[in-house]
């Protein structure tokens, strides 16, 4: 177990700074560490430096010194988003020095029991709910985590009878070792970050960490619908408990009737669902409605029931949720409604960053709709793309370093209606160049809608910038 205090006189080595590696060298240093904190950036590229130089932190910028990480290193904490291949982590794991994210740190400060939510998508939307279905119920919560507070800046401030909520991504759970959520929630495994995991086994590995150190004593929440959510579960130690927007569950959180597993494009009877939890009795409890919940579509249904699911466990009320299910309405730049501009609706969902998430966006909506895509290219080929581009689209505009490829995905599934926006002499232009080619070929009823299948950092530096850019071309069109 770590104990902050044991590191009192001994050399640590921050690696990154932004907030998270901010938060933990503040951590480290109240405690009498000799912490060092070490970003490649330059110094006018590292605003927080200053910060922390004048706390009397040591800070390097511009460079990795060879000195860095030496035998008598005690701890190297890093920033989840640096490759395991940055020299100063390599040295260190030559070395036999532990290496391990900031969330590991924050795993062992809070006073509070952790719920730890992750997946490849809706991580940021199902947190955010959480917190408010906890909040309604009276139970305390504080969210942080990748949904942007760092987790051991929270640890510091969650009352003891509450709960810290953890929105977490595979970079932040793969540099942990003893980290143990109370309450652990796998939404979904999309093949995405194969750069920098290398693999899709070392990704899966990555996200599984989650329930590693689980007991008896915890909760294991996972998507029944995804199958490698149920392979990882035959392994997991806490207590299983699914959800499933297509299954009848003997345990869980369900839609009942459920939905029917079908193709895209495939016709869905229209039926009164419920959303509904049974429980190890069997008992079952109808919460609400599918109809009345605040977000469309099916996968932000699943995100739902995952949330609910989690507010269980915790202690909620089934009765406390209703209300806050009905007027939630969303995250910014998740299928964010922009709106209605020449008889055209506009959809924002920037934070699609991989093609699960925007086949979902796709498919919760209704055609004709002209899609804006592409970004950050990582290898994929976005074949999957070609049914929901086949049987939803009418049109499509792609930019980035993907746009080609995704370009010739359209072309094979007999979309015509296909532009491929070149490059402008800056990235806000290019979008807003594409902003205008799919509004020029929508009619009054369709919908544009940006869900980019690629991460932003080809053109923007990060998908917030890409999706304000695109909200903003929309409202200047």
């Amino acid at each position: 177990m770590m104990q902050l205090t044991s590191y009192r006189g001994r050399h640590v080595v921050v690696l990154g700074l932004a907030r998270s590696g901010v938060a933990a060298a503040k951590l480290f240093h109240s405690v009498g560490a000799d912490v060092i904190v070490n970003d490649k950036k330059e110094r006018d590229q590292c605003p927080e430096a200053d910060e922390l130089t004048a706390l009397g932190i040591s800070v390097v910028c511009g460079h990795h010194p060879d000195e860095l990480v030496t035998k008598n290193t005690a701890l190297l904490v890093k920033n989840p988003g640096i490759p395991y291949t940055a020299p100063p982590i390599v040295a260190a794991q030559l070395l036999g020095v532990e290496v391990v994210s900031e969330v590991e740190v924050a795993g062992h400060l809070s006073p509070a029991p952790l719920v730890g939510i992750t997946g490849s998508n809706g991580k940021t939307t199902t947190t955010t709910l959480t917190g408010v279905l906890l909040e309604a119920a009276g139970l305390k919560p504080l969210i942080a985590g990748n949904i942007g507070r760092p987790l051991s800046e929270a640890a510091l401030e969650v009352a003891a009878d509450g709960w810290l909520v953890a929105e977490l991504s595979s970079f932040q759970l793969k540099g942990t070792s003893e980290f143990r959520p109370r309450i652990a929630c796998l939404l979904n495994v999309a093949e995405t970050h194969l750069d920098y995991h290398g693999s899709m086994e070392d990704y899966v590995n990555s996200k599984a960490k989650l329930f590693a150190n689980q007991t008896l004593d915890d909760v294991a929440i996972y998507n029944k619908d995804d199958e490698t959510c149920c392979r990882l579960a035959e392994q997991f130690k806490g207590r299983l408990f699914p959800f499933s927007v297509t299954r009848k569950l003997s345990e869980g959180v369900m839609v009942d009737p459920p939905y029917p597993t079908v193709k895209p494009g495939d016709n869905e009877v229209e039926l009164e669902r419920w959303i509904v939890h049974r429980g190890q009795d069997g008992l079952e409890q109808r919460i609400i409605r599918v109809d009345e919940l605040g977000i469309p579509g099916r996968h932000n249904t699943a995100n739902a029931l995952a949330a609910i699911a989690i507010a269980l466990v915790a202690g909620a009320e089934p009765e406390s949720l209703v209300e806050p299910l009905r007027d939630f309405r969303g995250v910014e730049h998740r299928l964010e409604f922009v709106g209605t501009f020449n008889g055209v609706k506009f959809y924002n969902d920037s934070k699609a960053t991989n093609a699960m998430a925007t086949t979902m966006s796709i498919l919760s909506l209704p055609s004709p709709l002209i899609l804006i895509a592409g970004g950050l290219d990582r290898g994929s080929d976005y074949m999957e793309l070609l049914p929901v581009f086949r049987d939803r689209l009418k049109g499509l505009t792609a930019i980035g370093e993907t746009r080609e490829k995704i370009g010739r995905v359209a072309a094979l599934s007999g979309l015509t209606s296909v532009k491929i926006v070149e490059p402008e002499e800056d990235a806000e232009l290019t979008l807003r160049r594409a902003v205008e080619e799919a509004a020029a070929m929508a009619e009054p009823g369709d919908i544009v809608l940006l869900s980019p299948a690629c991460a932003s950092w080809d053109m923007f530096p990060s998908y917030e910038v890409r999706g304000r850019i695109f909200k903003q071309s929309a409202h200047t069109l």
